[in-house]
């Protein structure tokens, strides 16, 4: 099982969200590039990196943070957040970023996607964020009708690397990423299933990595590291390696 440590981006610095709200940002770092290298030295092989301004604009808003990112990262770099146009896909894969998630674009325009993925064949992952079991988009800052599996069943069939899923009601908040849901939604489908928000430590990524054989791909983890509760290295380790 992969482990993502996450580098979320607002106005060039390194933050985490409570819930999605951009309101309640704490930063952790000016140098994004930095603390990716951080991540590397503890033995990361994958990142995890979002726009977050660009979650909202619909376009990049951080990208000399991103290219920073990517030129000082030996490993995968996987970049979120505003990405909704052919232009934008060819110029990240271009610049040598490694998989592209979409979120919005995936419950608003389908098929775009699921030429993106046809077309860059293992470089999409849909992101599948959820309130309630509903889907959220615009940066979680609207909330659909659509269920969760719906949507992530449209994409069966796509060629999509894997669905990110994310219980909004637990992000940010170090509540303990939602199990149980995160793993009945991989049982559903059959596109491999990253899971985030709300990892609290070692417990999570333990209880994570028992479900791989369900279709659990790999965990997200930001505020715990940051804060101190969940070792790098140890995680690392549990999940079975970077």
């Amino acid at each position: 099982m992969i482990v993502f440590p996450a580098i979320d981006l607002k106005g060039g610095q390194v933050v985490r969200l409570a819930e999605g709200d951009m309101a309640r940002a704490t930063v952790y770092g000016d140098d994004p590039a930095a603390q990716a290298m951080l991540f590397a030295e503890a033995g990361a092989g994958h990142l995890h990196v979002v726009d977050l301004d660009g979650s909202f604009a619909g376009r990049a808003e951080n990208r000399a943070a991103v290219e920073a990112i990517v030129a000082a990262f030996p490993g995968y770099v996987q970049l979120g957040g505003g990405i909704r146009t052919r232009a934008a896909v060819e110029g990240w894969f271009d610049l040598g970023v490694a998989r592209i998630v979409m979120g919005t674009a995936a419950l608003k325009d389908p098929q775009f996607v699921r030429d993106m993925a046809g077309e860059f064949a293992g470089g999409i992952v849909v992101a599948v964020d959820a309130r309630d079991g509903m889907v959220a988009t615009e940066g979680w800052a609207e909330v659909s009708d659509v269920p969760v599996a719906d949507l992530a069943r449209r994409f069966e069939d796509a060629g999509v690397a894997s669905l990110l899923f994310t219980d909004i009601g637990r992000d940010g908040l170090l509540k303990g990423c939602n199990v149980d849901a995160t793993v009945d939604l991989a049982r559903r489908v059959d596109i491999p299933v990253i899971a985030s928000g709300g990892v609290k430590g070692l417990s999570d990524i333990r209880l994570l990595a028992l479900h791989e054989g369900d279709g659990i791909e790999g965990v997200i983890t930001g505020r715990a590291l940051y804060d101190g509760r969940l070792d790098l290295a140890t995680a690392l380790a549990m999940a079975g390696g970077a």
